[in-house]
């Protein structure tokens, strides 16, 4: 089962997903039921919730340039450090011992 992680809880993808809601509101238009409301109050509501989750993500108010720039950064620390890396295992500065 995917998550996705925010600051309040994990919530599941299967959370976001408006088919059951879409299927139920049909079948009740199909039965001429005074239940279509009571649906359609459940997709807004579905809607607003899956709204406030987006809004609450990390880096949602990061612009494509800024996470660009961030990812360069990134990529350019783990080259360093795994040429520092490199560096220190080819100091034979680590001896291990054979058992």
């Amino acid at each position: 089962m995917a998550a996705v992680e925010t600051k309040a809880s994990p919530i599941q993808l299967e959370d976001c997903s408006f088919l059951p809601v879409l299927h139920d509101i049909i079948k009740c238009m199909d039965k001429d039921s005074q239940e279509v409301h009571q649906e359609l109050n459940k997709l807004k509501t579905k809607l607003q919730d899956t709204r406030d989750m987006v809004s609450s993500m990390p880096g949602i108010d990061v612009n494509p340039e800024q996470q660009q720039q961030q990812l360069q950064s990134l990529r350019d620390q783990v080259r360093t450090k795994n040429e520092l890396l490199q560096k220190y295992k080819s100091l034979c500065m680590f001896d291990i011992p054979k058992a």
